[in-house]
């Protein structure tokens, strides 16, 4: 199998898992924002963004070095497994040690210990996941996050619905469904055999290390970005506000749906050909289709949008359709620079990556300080649209020394100004809008034909193969 149909057909058992996944999640944004006030719902954000920010330190990012050595053929497998777990292990006792500190600081009170279980095991989920992907095991890690989102949706059912126990509710069903993915993780994956104490190698966890410390700042730096939108939001405008953006961040969540479900296949098919001599064109192809299908999915989601937010939230939450396009831009400009950070990693040249993070969190912040007390949630919408289009402008130009990047700059910008005319159209609130929006996304269409049908096609040979082979199987 070549890498074009690798990849193809990893991203669609990825799409498999991925889709019911997120889909279930999607789906439960209604059921928070009827049973969680904007007040509440704005505090579990802060609260699981502060999670997201906090996990790279306390772990050293070492979940990063999993993926990449587990595949490294010249790895012991074990050993890398076994390091990630005692790194982590240590980190966590580190961050019990400062638990009066964190009591004290944290803008949640009450929830504090709810934060550090979640801390805890949404690491240990991270790392078991990320080694069954390594390993190849696909099929298995798109499983555990279908069982993930099923056990999530069901305690919430429980716990929010049933008993009405509002944000420990919440808190409660996270809990178990990481708990239910580490326990169908271990005994399905077989995990626990490869757990070894004898495997432990000081000069690998060096390595690993070396690797992942220059993630971590990285990772701050993304986090950064949507954890001051959070806190600069709530110190502004209030809590409330914050739900609304929190609710207007879920709709950018289909996007993010297509993005993770390429990029989980992306990140394996990069570090494959990382040595290879045709990785220039394989890059710059697949960055010109995937570039295509993120764009084309914004301008359909913008043509529904206002209808999207009727049926999804409840009446107290309508307006938040205002602030979504921009994080929609702000979603593709993110996903492209991960698309571009994937060099870095297959280069484990690491350190490049922090660069641009940092130059996109400081635009991030800045413009979030300026633009929120001036345009309201909008300011901060567009300040994280801002951040991540230069961090993908800085990337194309660090990211020359590793792969010469050839994109369809011509199509790229007409898309990209007919999005802007669809933007302009939602604000002016056109009689004909949804005329309007449906000829603009022909447009889009028609641009991007060539290579739409391409794409159609690919995935259609790839669909009706596994579709065979598995009648073949069931006749046997």
């Amino acid at each position: 199998m070549n890498i074009y149909k690798r990849l193809l057909n990893n991203s669609l058992i990825f799409a498999v898992g991925n889709l019911g996944t997120k889909l279930l999640v999607l789906l439960l944004v209604p059921l928070y924002t009827y049973y969680l006030s904007k007040e509440e719902f704005g505090t579990v954000d802060l609260l699981t963004t502060t999670l997201s920010f906090l996990i790279p330190i306390f772990t050293l990012s070492v979940f990063d070095s999993v993926l990449r050595f587990a595949m490294d053929k010249n790895c012991d497998k074990q050993s890398v497994l076994s390091n990630s777990l005692v790194v982590t292990l240590i980190g966590f006792i580190v961050l019990c040690c400062l638990y009066p500190l964190f009591t004290f600081l944290l803008p949640f009170e009450g929830f504090v210990s709810y934060f550090y279980s979640l801390l805890f095991l949404q690491s240990i989920t991270t790392i078991f996941t990320q080694y069954i992907r390594a390993l190849g095991k696909i099929k298995l890690f798109a499983w555990s996050g279908i069982l993930n989102a099923f056990a999530l949706l069901i305690c919430n059912l429980i716990f929010l619905v049933l008993f009405h126990m509002g944000i420990i509710g919440y808190f409660i069903s996270l809990i178990i469904a990481n708990i239910t993915t580490i326990i169908f993780v271990v005994m399905v994956g077989k995990v626990v055999q490869d757990l070894s104490v004898k495997k432990i190698n000081i000069k690998l966890t060096k390595e690993m290390l070396v690797y992942s410390i220059p993630l971590i700042p990285n990772a701050l730096m993304w986090w950064i970005m949507g954890l001051s939108d959070r806190f600069i939001i709530t110190y502004y405008l209030g809590l409330g506000a914050n739900g609304l953006y929190a609710v207007a961040n879920k709709i950018p969540s289909v996007l993010n749906i297509i993005n993770s479900i390429f990029f989980q296949a992306w990140q394996i098919a990069a570090i494959e050909e990382a040595n290879s001599k045709d990785k220039s064109k394989f890059f710059s192809n697949v960055f010109n289709i995937f570039s295509i299908v993120m764009l084309t999915s914004t301008s359909i989601i913008l043509v529904f949008l206002k209808l999207i937010v009727v049926v999804m939230v409840s009446a107290s939450y309508n307006d938040v359709w205002k602030y979504v396009p921009f994080l929609l831009l702000g979603v593709v400009f993110s996903s492209f620079s991960g698309f571009l950070g994937t060099n870095y990693i297959a280069a484990k040249k690491t350190g490049g990556v922090f660069k641009t993070s940092v130059i996109g969190a400081i635009i991030n912040i800045g413009t979030n300080l300026t633009l929120i007390p001036l345009l309201g949630i909008n300011g901060a919408s567009i300040g994280t649209l801002l951040s991540f289009a230069v961090i993908w402008i800085l990337r194309i130009r660090d990211t020359k020394k590793f792969v010469n990047l050839q994109i369809s700059i011509k199509k790229l910008t007409l898309t990209f100004t007919v999005i802007g005319i669809q933007i302009g159209i939602l604000y002016i609130n056109l009689k004909l809008e949804y005329i309007l929006q449906i000829i603009l996304l022909v447009v889009i269409i028609l641009i991007n034909l060539s290579d739409i049908n391409m794409i159609i096609k690919a995935a259609l040979r790839t669909v009706s193969k596994k579709t065979k082979n598995y009648r073949r199987v069931s006749e046997k």
